[in-house]
């Protein structure tokens, strides 16, 4: 049996004779120190000897007993010890196994005897010649046997080693039992902060899965909701579109018709077409809004007049016998704030509760407290109060929300996209303000709505200025913002070619410029820059208009600009404001940078 191929030919380390239990003692010792000596380990050197010990006793019963060691030295050395034995019964097979046990052992039988091989395979590269060979081979030479007392003081210091061995094992096993018990107490507190963790995350789970629910139940309302988009922007889209195609066919169609009567069809249609253009804008002011993009355009703005108009035209929603009111206080100068918001907000209330009143009244009150009590922005409350049918306290809350209608028998032949109220709320939150709502069934309802306001910063001299330029290739638009501009100015010079624009406004120096942000040729911002380069022109007011989204401008290009409005609902005197108004500051929460622009600036 062999551990593997030697490097180099045995070499024959010595020979010992074994024919008493003395001689076993003997050669377990010189086992042991040749192995040592070798550079065996010591825990490797006593199986060796062990093994030849339990060898050497199970075959004394031999007629001759010899032993040989030889090295087979190289890069894998190995030390083999042959028992070679003459006559006498082979080893048992207890012998072999426990031999077998300890080292590589290999046996056979021969005609005089047999033999029996034990391998010990040593860690480091051995030379034959080494030193540990050569005194091998002395040590084996000079055995000349031993005596009893020299076993037996053998035999003590051998067990003496094994007892400190098994004295440093003792401690060893005592320190990993120690460090067993630190470690199951780690385990232990680990495993109850894992069982905290454990129990806290399970507490989490069935918090999120109630927040999951939640958020479902939240997902069932929001599918509830845009079914009903659907079902009223349909309806209420549908409405106006009918009534401009069909009067716009037949104005096709009766080419006889009286002047009185193409005159009163093109009114419905006009009627028609601001009723489909306002339910567009207060669909895209709510995504503005819940996108963060609709912000309010600050301005002076006449609230007797704003006041006004809402009476003139939401008297005709009025039932028959319901009477619409509307309180002007008496005192009113101008105050700053957003006259479409405003107007949409009180629209909305009035024409909610006009809808929903039988009989009885409508009444709209404004009251403006005094700067000096309120706070230096002032306070705008504005009450609209009806006799209708009045709405249960478990819907106060439902009413405001985004399409939402409260059910039952009051919506027959009542029409809408449940957008009034959470609409008009919103905006009065934009505007730094709040709105509180009191009703009961069969009681009618009021609706408080307060706005913070301010004195106008305007910096109007009563002075009409002489003309103004507007810089837009949109024939339709300038036909619709002209007669807007003649209730402002004495004179208009339209620019229909934007690259002529710097040339006409050098030769006609106007007051001020009206100019579109999307043209062919020059666009709105290469004008403005080159007006902004020329230190003859870079002073003259500007307002640029579009009919993109305002979220979508570039402001940075723009900062030239007194003001960037909308196409959409413009007013003579939100042009004048954006133009001849010098800039105040915005009241209630709104952010400096943001309350700087008269309208909605860059």
């Amino acid at each position: 049996m062999s551990s593997g191929a030697p490097d180099r030919p045995p070499v024959r380390l010595g020979t010992v004779r074994t024919s008493s239990a003395q001689d076993g003692f003997a050669l377990r010792r010189l086992g042991k120190a040749v192995a040592e000596l070798l550079g065996a380990d010591s825990q490797d050197a006593v199986r060796l000897a062990t093994a030849l010990s339990e060898l050497s006793r199970d075959l004394l019963g031999a007629d001759r007993l010899t032993t040989h060691f030889d090295v087979h030295p190289g890069s894998r050395p190995v030390l083999r010890v042959t028992l070679e034995r003459f006559g006498g019964p082979a080893p048992s097979t207890d012998a072999l196994e426990a031999c077998t046990r300890m080292l590589p052992t290999s046996q056979g039988e021969t005609g005089h005897g047999g033999w029996v091989c034990l391998e010990q395979r040593l860690v480091h590269p051995l030379d034959g010649h080494s030193a540990g060979a050569e005194e091998a081979q002395r040590l084996l030479r000079s055995h000349a046997g031993s005596t009893e007392l020299d076993d037996s003081r053998a035999q003590n210091r051998d067990l003496i080693a094994a007892l400190e061995r098994t004295r440093a094992q003792g401690e060893e096993l005592k320190r990993l039992n120690e460090e067993l018990a630190e470690t199951n107490r780690g385990v232990v507190a680990l495993y109850a902060e894992l069982s905290e963790e454990l129990e806290e995350t399970n507490r989490g789970v069935v918090a999120l899965y109630g927040e999951l629910e939640e958020k479902s139940q939240q997902l069932r309302e929001a599918g509830e909701a845009k079914s009903r988009l659907w079902a009223n922007v349909s309806h209420e889209l549908r409405t106006p579109v009918n009534a401009v195609v069909g009067l716009a066919e037949l104005l096709l169609t009766d080419v006889d018709a009286a002047p009185a009567e193409r005159e009163q069809q093109l009114s419905l249609i006009a009627d028609s077409g601001r009723t489909l253009l306002t339910l567009v804008d207060e669909l895209l002011d709510v995504a503005k809004a819940e996108s963060g993009n609709l912000e309010p355009a600050w301005a002076p703005l006449d609230l007797r007049a704003v006041l006004t108009h809402l009476e003139g035209t939401l008297r005709g929603l009025a039932r028959p016998g319901v009477t619409l009111t509307v309180t002007v206080p008496d005192a009113c100068a101008p105050i700053v704030g957003d006259e479409t918001m405003l107007a949409r907000i009180l629209r909305n209330l009035l024409s909610n509760a006009l809808k929903f009143t039988e009989a009885g009244s409508v009444t709209l009150d404004a009251r403006l407290e005094d700067p000096a009590r309120a706070g230096a922005a002032g306070q705008l409350e504005l009450t609209v109060a009806d006799t209708g049918i009045g709405i249960p306290a478990d819907q106060h809350e439902r009413v405001f929300e985004e399409f939402y209608q409260v059910r039952g028998p009051h919506q027959r032949g009542r029409h809408g996209t449940g957008l009034g109220l959470p609409y008009a709320r919103r905006l009065v939150e934009l505007l730094g303000g709040t709105m509180r709502l009191e009703s009961a069934p069969d009681a009618g309802t009021t609706i408080t709505v307060r706005l913070p306001t301010g004195p106008s910063g305007a910096a109007d001299d009563g002075a009409r200025p002489a003309a103004l330029l507007v810089v837009d290739d949109d024939a339709a638009f300038r036909t619709v913002l002209r007669p807007l501009l003649h209730g402002i100015a004495d004179r208009i010079v339209e620019i229909a070619d934007s690259s002529e624009a710097v040339t006409a406004i050098r030769r006609e120096r106007p007051d001020g410029i009206l100019l579109d942000l999307q043209m062919s040729g020059l666009d709105g911002y290469q004008v403005l820059a080159l007006l902004s380069a020329d230190p003859d022109l870079r002073r003259l007011p500007v307002v640029v208009l579009t009919s993109a989204t305002l979220s979508s401008v570039d402001r940075e290009r723009l900062v030239h600009a007194r003001a960037v409005l909308s196409k959409t609902a413009l007013t003579s005197g939100r042009l004048a404001s954006a133009l001849f108004t010098d800039r105040p500051a915005a009241p209630g929460p709104t952010p400096p940078e943001a309350a700087a622009e008269p309208e909605e600036g860059p």
